[in-house]
Order: structure tokens, then sequence, then C-alpha cells
């Protein structure tokens, strides 16, 4: 097994934490209550020690005279009308600093560049753009385009201390999950990235083409791409996936294995021959591979990291015992047939839930740190 130098054995994210202030704009017509978006508002910013407020504007001029009020940070619900939906592509110094947010399922929208798009998770996804728009604010990226796609990019985070002369340090490039559907993006992974970054690996946070718009060989092609960008002066890879995101992360790792030091699934659909069978994520499993495993059994072999073993790589299977036991039994049935076909693949259960293996706060999260460093030792 090829082993990677430790990075930085930093704190994740730092203790002390900038102020961030983020105004929520309704746009004229946008659906959703007043009131509990004012709640959301409040309470998802306080958990990342930041703080909200909400503004309505009753027309588009009114939009556009509150996107050029001095904020920190903006969240916009446009709401359907053509010429508030306008301003989404306006540029300006609030385009970096603007996270635009449909609750509908709109599709990807066109934004000015370095402004930010959510879609299609409901009044829920007001949240999300929240914690997009406070990360985002705090620890801005560097966006990485690796392909002429406008998903194929990946936003780096370096670590705050450089690395020691003569150190290899592990990369750490990170797969958002959401079972494999275009409402799901990268953004899924912000606190992981940011708090990673504190611990002193340089991350890579990967977008890619999703598969209910592109299809399975545009997502897997793109996610080999990403990996393949990070530069070749860079240490070994740690490849981290979550949810849909550990088949892909694990999958990958198979076919690059002199490169990856470890794959890392955080709650991974690990099995998708028996995911199609048990229809986890409401038949997601035959959306994204085009087909049933009756139908497609070529498709799946190549796909499914249960199915490729062994892959040659290291592997840590991180798992929340209170997720939906088809999570907790494909991890366990996965490790043991890992070590079986001669693999290195360590279990670690913990208590918590599905998104808690992604949440720097979490007892889980914590574990996963300790294991990683000291498979890395």
């Amino acid at each position: 097994m090829r082993r990677a130098c430790r990075p930085l054995r930093g704190r994740g994210t730092p203790g002390r934490l900038r102020k961030v202030r983020v105004t929520v704009l309704i746009g004229p017509e946008a659906p959703g209550d007043r009131r509990l978006i004012e709640e959301i508002a409040a309470a998802e910013p306080a958990r990342l020690s930041a703080s909200g407020q909400v503004l309505a504007a009753s027309d588009a001029p009114a939009l556009r005279a509150l996107l050029t009020t001095p904020a920190e940070a903006y969240v916009v619900l446009p709401g359907p009308l053509a010429e508030a939906r306008e301003l989404m592509t306006e540029p300006g110094p609030h385009a970096a600093r603007t996270v635009w947010l449909d609750l509908h399922h709109t599709g990807p929208a066109r934004v000015a560049d370095g402004a930010a798009h959510i879609h299609g998770r409901g009044l829920d996804g007001l949240a999300w753009a929240l914690r997009h728009a406070v990360h985002r604010t705090r620890h801005p990226a560097r966006r990485v385009p690796y392909g002429g796609h406008p998903d194929q990019w990946a936003d780096v985070r370096l670590p705050a201390e450089p690395r020691r002369a003569g150190a290899e340090t592990p990369v750490a490039v990170l797969v958002h999950g959401g079972f494999w559907r275009s409402i799901w993006a990268a953004d899924l992974m912000d606190a992981a990235a940011v708090d990673l970054a504190g611990r002193g690996f340089p991350v890579w946070n990967l977008e890619y083409r999703r598969p209910d718009a592109h299809g399975w060989a545009a997502t897997t092609a793109d996610v080999a791409a990403g990996l393949a960008a990070v530069s070749a002066g860079s240490g070994p890879l740690v490849v981290l996936g979550h949810s849909a995101g550990g088949t892909l992360a694990l999958r990958a790792a198979a076919d690059a294995p002199g490169r990856v030091a470890l794959a890392v699934s955080l709650a991974g659909v690990l099995d998708l021959a028996e995911g199609d069978r048990r229809r986890m994520g409401n038949g997601a499993v035959a959306m994204a591979l085009g087909g049933h495993v009756t139908d497609l059994p070529e498709v799946y072999a190549q796909a499914s990291p249960i199915d490729r073993l062994p892959l040659g790589v290291p592997q840590l299977i991180v798992q929340g015992r209170g997720d939906e036991a088809d999570f907790v039994d494909v991890g366990r049935r996965h490790a043991r047939a890992a070590r079986a076909a001669g693999d290195e693949a360590v279990l670690l259960e913990r208590p918590g839930g599905h998104f808690d293996v992604i949440d720097p706060g979490s007892a889980i999260w914590q574990a996963m740190i300790e294991e990683i460093f000291r498979l890395l030792s």
C-alpha cells in the first residue's frame, strides 16, 4: 500500500470565525411564507455563528435597488417574473456575493460570473443557500474548470499554513451526493471542504454533470477528469464521496489505484445492483445508470464498487447507525467483501444520520478525521 505523509494536523474550522450577515431578498411574487422564511433566515445562520435579515421587493426595480445596497452576502429568491429573473445575469459588485435560489425545479439557470444558483430543493433549499452564502463569504474558494461544460469545475481551498519543505501533502477530493439528481450540487460539501482545509489538506470540491441530465457515462468521465486535473506536482489523493458520491469516489479510485492513497465512503451507495432491486432513492439507481440491473448487467458490474473488488486502494467506510437500514447494510457488506478480496478496509460506524457524516460538528465526522490521519500515517 502506498502511504502518504500526514498533512498539518489543524483544528478544522477555526474557533474564531468572521461574523457574516446574510441578507435574504424576496423578489416579487416569489413563493413561500414570509414568516417561515424569516425563521429559517434567523436560525440557519445562527448555527454558523452568522446572522441573517429578510427584505422584500415589490417589483424588479426595487429588487435591483436592494442588490446595490451594501451587504456581505445575499440569498435572493427572484420569483417567476421575467423582469426580476433578468437580474440574475446582471454583472456588478453584488454578483460574487449572491446566491440565487429557486424553490422550484427550474433546471440550471444562467447567472452572472461569480454568482451561484440553487434550485429544486423547496424551502429546505433556503437553509442550504444560507450555508453556501456563509461558507463562500467566510472561506472563499478558487473556481478551477477541468472541462468546457458549466458543470465541470472544482472549488479549490488551500490550507492557511504552507506545506512543509519536502513534505508530500495528500489532496482531499470531495464528490457530493444527492442520488445523482441535478438539484443537488457541490455546495453540499462546503462545510466538509472548509474543515479539511483547516486541517492542512488542499481540497478540491468537485462538481460534475449529473446523469439525470447528461447520462451515466458523462458523470463517471467527469469524476475521472476531475481527479486527473489535480496538479501532477501535488501529493496522493484522498477521495471522499458522500451517498451517491460514495459510489463515484470508490469507482474512480478503482480506476486510478496508483494515485489514490485512500478512498472514503460517507454513507455511500456501494452495491448498485442491490440498490436497484430495493429501489433506493425512489428508483434513483436505475435513473442514473439508464435502466435496471436485469437490463444492464455489464454497466452495473463496471459501476458498482462492491462488484469491482478488489479495488487495490485502502478504503474507509463511514456509516451512521441512524441512517436508513439499507445504507447501513451495504456499508457492512462492502467492508466484509473488500477485506475478503484482499483490500484494506475499515468500517467506521457511529451514532448519526445520513448527513451527520458530512457535518464537521458531528461526533462521527471527528472520528472519521482521526481514522484518516491514522490510515495516512
